[in-house]
């Protein structure tokens, strides 16, 4: 085994996945990432990280299949490394009511948002060194109901919840389990959103913007960094519904 840290993130090659992958980069980890299909972020994140280090690996991984999961554990085990962090942020979304959405949609967005995550723990769990992090990015909609993302909501509940039921399995190892709950960020999921609904949500958020993605990474470079914060749900809504 080598001194370098390696750090598992999921979903880096966009939003708040890629800000967090560049600043581990900075700090010296070797970052193993994935993507699901969109090249064209894939060859831009390559090119950001290159220019920091090359101690990185992108792999193309569909969530959304168990198949694709467990081949991304084995992936990582068959490197023969120690695991020193895994940021659990690979999202998707769902904005259907409760009555349009079919089975398998339902079902894929809880394969990616949350069957992922304790699958691929379960699986590294044999590799995690003692004192390593373990981070999700959560979501404040796992927190306050919203009509139209019913499912995405409550995939983020229970992440929250798996999140906290994990702090006893990790007990042993002296890992720490913490989440960071953004509300609404700047990234590609919300570049199409119409200027009425964004006007809408900066009357209900008191700092009156979105969170960034490098606010969300700076969130998850202080769980990492403060030995002392275990089982923790840190919120970046910026004062949503504060009147």
């Amino acid at each position: 085994m080598n001194n370098m840290k390696y750090a598992v993130i999921t979903g880096g090659t966009g939003g708040i996945g890629k800000q967090i992958c560049l600043d581990l980069l900075q700090r010296g980890y070797f970052v193993i990432t994935q993507y699901c299909s969109n090249e064209n972020a894939k060859n831009e994140a390559e090119v950001e990280f290159a220019k920091i280090n090359s101690s990185f690996e992108i792999h193309k991984v569909d969530f959304s299949k168990e198949e694709d999961i467990t081949n991304f554990s084995q992936a990582i085990l068959h490197k023969n490394i120690d695991i020193s962090l895994f940021v659990g942020n690979s999202g998707t979304t769902l904005r259907k009511s409760f009555t349009a959405f079919t089975n398998k949609e339902w079902e894929d967005l809880f394969r990616i948002n949350l069957h992922s995550n304790a699958f691929v723990l379960r699986d590294l769990y044999p590799i995690f060194i003692e004192n390593a992090n373990i981070i999700f990015i959560g979501s404040m909609m796992g927190k306050y109901p919203h009509a139209t993302s019913t499912a995405y909501g409550v995939s983020k509940a229970a992440l929250h919840f798996l999140a906290e039921s994990l702090i006893k399995e990790f007990e042993s190892k002296k890992i720490r389990v913490n989440i960071v709950s953004p509300g609404f960020v700047e990234t590609e999921w919300q570049k199409d959103k119409p200027l009425e609904i964004r006007d809408n949500i900066y009357a209900k958020t008191a700092l009156h913007r979105f969170c960034k993605p490098q606010e969300v990474s700076q969130a998850v470079m202080f769980c990492i960094e403060n030995s002392f914060l275990n089982g923790s749900c840190i919120d970046l809504h910026g004062g949503y519904n504060y009147k």
